[in-house]
C-alpha cells in the first residue's frame, strides 16, 4: 500500500503575493506613481494610468478599494436614476456608463424612479454623498428640491443628466440633437414624396417630447406643408400609446400617407394595431421611428428610425461626471451628440405615386 506524503497546512499553491512594487516594475514607473493611478487618477496623465492599470491586469495585483475609498473619503460608487429599468431603451447607455465608471473602479448602483412606493422623499434619501460620489439620472421629471441640492458647486455629490435633462436647470447634462433627429425624419419622408406627414409625440411636458415636436413643427412649416391638429397624436413613449394613435389614424377621412413616431416603442405599436386591421407598412402608410434599439432592424418591417449612440451617451455622461469628482470641481458646459438617419423597410413612395 502507497505512503502519501503529508501535506502540511497553510497554502495549496506556494504563490508569491502580487504587490505594489511588482506593479511599478512591470509598468515602468515608481511606487509612487502607482500609488498616484489607483488612488487620484485625475493626478496622472491617460497614457500613464492606462500603463499602470494594464500592469495591475498583467500581474493581478489585488487594489483594496475600501482601503483606498476610506484615504479619499469616497464609497468608490456611483448611482443611476432610471424612469423604467425595464425599458429596452436604456439598456445601452446603461453599458455605457459601466464600462466607463468600471475602467476608473467605480461601481454602479441603479434606482427605478418610477417603481412603486418610490415617492419624492424617498429618492431624495438615496441622493446623499453616504451612498454614491455622484448621481447621474436619465429621468428629467425630478423635482426643484432635488436639484436644488446639487447644483455646481453646492457641496452636494455633483448630478449629471445623461438622455432627458430638467428644463431650466443650470445642472450639466449629456444629450442628443433631438431637433436634428425629427428634421432628419420629416424629411426623409418628404423626400419619398409624402406630403400629408402626422406625428405620435412622447408625453406632455417632457423634455424630449417638446424637442421633437418643435423639430416636426419646425420641419413642416419650413417645406410649407400642412400642420393638423388631429394628424397629430399624444402618447408616452409605450407600445399601448402607439397602439392607441394607430386607432386614432384609422378614424381619419383624411389621414396621414406617412407617420413620423417619437420613439420605435410606439412605432412598434402603431405597425402592429394596423396589422389587426389587415393595413401593411409601408404599403398602406410610411412609418418612422426614434432611438434605433436592437429590435428595430429585426422587427416585420424592419423600422426605419433615427439612431440614437446610446453607449457613447452613458459613457460621456460617467466621464463627465468622474470627472467632476475626482478634479472636485463642477463641470463647465453640456455635450449635445449627433443622431443619424437609419433607412430600412418601414418607408416607402405614398401609393399611387
Amino acid at each position: 500500500m502507497p505512503v502519501w506524503p503529508r501535506c502540511r497546512p497553510g497554502k495549496i499553491l506556494d504563490r508569491k503575493t502580487v504587490t505594489i512594487q511588482d506593479v511599478a516594475l512591470a509598468a515602468g514607473v515608481s511606487t509612487a506613481t502607482v500609488s498616484r493611478a489607483i488612488s487620484s487618477p485625475e493626478k496622472v496623465s491617460d497614457a500613464t494610468r492606462n500603463t499602470v492599470l494594464e500592469a495591475i491586469r498583467s500581474t493581478g495585483y489585488q487594489v483594496n478599494v475600501t482601503a483606498s475609498n476610506l484615504r479619499r473619503q469616497r464609497t468608490g460608487a456611483i448611482m443611476v436614476l432610471v424612469p423604467d429599468l425595464g425599458n429596452p431603451f436604456f439598456s445601452r447607455i446603461l453599458a455605457g456608463i459601466e464600462n466607463a465608471t468600471a475602467a476608473r473602479g467605480y461601481s454602479v448602483l441603479f434606482v427605478d424612479t418610477k417603481q412603486p412606493g418610490m415617492e419624492p422623499e424617498r429618492i431624495v434619501m438615496h441622493l446623499n454623498g453616504t451612498r454614491a460620489d455622484g448621481f447621474i439620472s436619465l429621468d428629467g421629471a425630478l423635482a426643484g428640491d432635488f436639484l436644488s441640492r446639487h447644483r455646481p458647486g453646492g457641496g452636494q455629490p455633483p448630478l449629471v443628466f445623461a438622455c432627458e435633462w430638467a428644463d431650466g436647470s443650470d445642472l450639466p447634462h449629456v444629450a442628443i440633437n433631438n431637433q436634428s433627429g425629427a428634421c432628419l425624419a420629416v424629411q426623409h419622408l418628404v423626400a419619398l414624396g409624402h406630403r400629408r406627414i402626422g406625428h405620435v409625440a412622447g408625453p406632455d411636458g417632457n423634455v424630449l417630447t417638446t424637442t421633437r415636436l418643435e423639430g416636426t413643427r419646425k420641419s413642416l412649416n419650413a417645406l410649407e406643408l400642412p400642420i393638423r391638429d388631429d394628424w397629430f397624436f399624444q402618447g408616452d413613449f409605450s407600445l399601448q400609446s402607439g397602439a392607441e394613435a394607430a386607432e386614432k389614424w384609422l378614424k381619419l377621412k383624411e389621414r396621414p400617407s406617412a407617420v413620423f413616431c417619437a420613439s420605435d416603442q410606439m412605432a412598434f405599436g402603431f405597425i402592429s394595431q394596423l396589422s389587426l386591421h389587415g393595413l401593411s407598412v409601408p404599403q398602406d402608410v410610411s412609418v418612422v421611428g426614434f432611438d434605433d434599439i436592437d429590435i428595430a432592424r429585426y422587427y416585420i418591417p424592419p423600422l426605419t428610425t433615427i439612431h440614437q449612440p446610446r453607449h457613447k451617451l452613458g459613457t460621456k455622461a460617467a466621464e463627465l461626471l468622474l470627472s467632476q469628482i475626482e478634479k472636485q470641481s463642477p463641470a463647465v458646459g453640456d455635450e449635445i451628440l449627433e443622431v443619424e438617419l437609419i433607412v430600412r423597410k418601414s418607408t416607402a413612395a405614398p401609393a399611387g405615386n
